[in-house]
């Protein structure tokens, strides 16, 4: 029986995007329980799709004790302020310090966190909690799958475990997988050794989608190659839209010999080497994509899902962009659904003016983005609603919203949804809850990018990906790099990255 003490931060930091996290990010906490410090943890936490909930409950059942420290997270944005970073770091170590007894700590991190002044967040946390600790304590955490994956994060660590599927549906399974395999640490009395390999080429987000060849296929094998010889194998095709030295794709395994470990890092770095041309896709243009989608909803028994990938909220899109509410309109397409468009002075217009009136709104144009202009129309207000409402789909299990002032409004055959605050539109109830029914419209525009897929996916005819402009660029290869390592593949079998021009 043993002690581990719990805590952790995460964020996904996409340095293009427009706005900061602050510490009050990490107090609202979008779709997740806000930042927490001792005892209440474990309750906020529990029942829902997180790694934290899911280690804190297999931890208990295998007769250990948790002691909790601080633990929050914050919706993807540009990077993470040095105030926000060092108060809930500093937290985190004063509860380590002040702890009674524990023989092991457990981090719930993202991987990739940057901040105003660090480009390796996590890593620069392990190394304090290492430095606190000493060598001999163990030290484990869970990672997103998108963790831009850092020699120094897993040279700190004694564990490190991410997730296998995108859309994110085995969070809290993660948690508990780690779990299992810190009681086997224990129980063999023996840190496993471990081996790293970074991969040479930058991987689209959309095309890392574990519902989908190649990544659907290295991820089922990913748990054949775990045996009695080695603990553990995690492959993280990174967030590629952080401008720091290590972004990118890594492979790293955990066994219980040398040679175990090196093997098993090799042969998954040789499957994903050799899948390289497999990760890419079609990406329209906005109206390419509604003229795709208008063609096949004429046929079609199910919704066609539109992807709106550059103005995700899960990636550091602020939610806001116009180019597919403009796409819709212009190209006259009819029983068709947008969701969300995060304007709370546009929600406010719409509240006062009260159900049934026509009022002229502009979106868009406000993110400083190329190419984003703003639409304007005149939009009928269909339903009014206070923004607060429970998800029912796999991503967003567990969680409740608090969008602010929302509501549907109408424009020639669109409808949008409405609300005060952003998120991924990654929940059917995120239509429900201002009177839309997903499932009988003819189109629906998701500012998602692929989490949407885990509940559309099932009422989806067919889904899209379309490229209108945003903060999160669909191709790596688009971006303005500065900082990022010399010799890598902006996107596969692409442009060898060697330095700003």
């Amino acid at each position: 029986m043993a002690v581990i003490a719990v805590g952790g931060i995460q964020h996904e930091t996409n340095t293009f995007a427009p706005t900061k996290a602050d510490l009050r990010a990490f107090m609202t906490g979008g779709s997740r329980p806000p930042l927490t410090t001792g005892p209440d943890l474990f309750p906020r936490s529990k029942g829902k799709n997180l790694p934290i909930a899911g280690f804190v409950e297999q931890v208990e059942a295998l007769d250990h004790h948790v002691y909790a420290l601080t633990w929050g997270a914050a919706a993807p944005s540009d990077v993470v302020t040095e105030n926000a970073f060092e108060h809930i770091s500093g937290l985190i170590l004063d509860g380590l310090k002040s702890a009674p007894v524990y023989d092991a700590v457990y981090l719930c991190l993202h991987g990739a966190m940057v901040t105003e002044h660090l480009e390796d967040g996590e890593g620069e946390l392990l190394r304090r909690v290492r430095d606190l600790i000493g060598p001999k304590k163990l030290l484990v955490a869970s990672l997103d799958l998108h963790s831009n994956t850092t020699p120094e994060m897993i040279a700190n660590a004694d564990l490190l475990v991410a997730y296998r599927t995108y859309p994110h549906v085995d969070m809290a399974d993660t948690g508990a997988r780690t779990a299992r395999m810190l009681d086997e640490i224990f129980r063999r009395g023996k840190k496993p050794a471990k081996a790293f390999q970074q991969i040479p080429f930058l991987i689209p987000l959309n095309w890392q989608c574990t519902m989908m060849q190649p990544a659907q296929g290295l991820y089922e094998r990913l748990a054949d190659m775990e045996s009695s010889e080695v603990l553990h194998t995690s492959f993280t095709p990174g967030f590629p839209a952080a401008d720091i030295h290590h972004c990118g794709p890594s492979v790293f395994a955990y066994g219980w010999s040398e040679e175990a470990a090196q093997t098993a890092c090799r042969r998954l770095a040789e499957d994903v080497n050799g899948l390289e041309s497999a990760f890419a896709g079609r990406i329209y243009d906005p109206d390419s994509g509604v003229l795709e989608a208008m063609r096949l909803a004429e046929i079609a028994t199910r919704p066609v899902v539109i992807a709106d990938t550059q103005d995700n909220p899960g990636a550091g899109g602020d939610s806001n962009t116009a180019g597919m509410i403009r796409a819709l309109v212009e190209n006259r397409a009819e029983q068709a659904s947008l969701g969300l468009m995060a304007d709370p002075t546009a929600a406010e217009i719409v509240h006062r003016a009260g159900v049934g009136a026509e009022v002229n709104l502009s979106f868009g144009g406000h993110s400083g983005i190329e190419g984003d202009e703003p639409f304007e129309g005149n939009f009928t207000v269909e339903l009014l609603h206070d923004g607060r409402f429970d998800a029912t789909g796999p991503f967003y299990k567990g969680a409740t919203f608090n969008l602010g002032p929302s509501a549907c409004i109408k424009i020639g055959g669109t409808r949008v949804v409405l609300a005060c605050n952003k998120v991924q539109l990654a929940d059917q109830a995120m239509y429900r809850f201002v009177g839309i029914e997903p499932t009988t419209e003819n189109i629906l525009v998701n500012k998602s990018s692929v989490h949407f897929r885990a509940d559309f996916a099932p009422i989806a005819e067919e889904i899209l990906v379309c490229a209108a402009p945003g903060p999160m660029i669909a191709d790596p290869a688009d971006l303005p790099w500065s900082r990022l390592r010399k010799g890598i593949r902006l996107n596969p079998l692409g442009r060898v990255w060697q330095g700003p021009l």
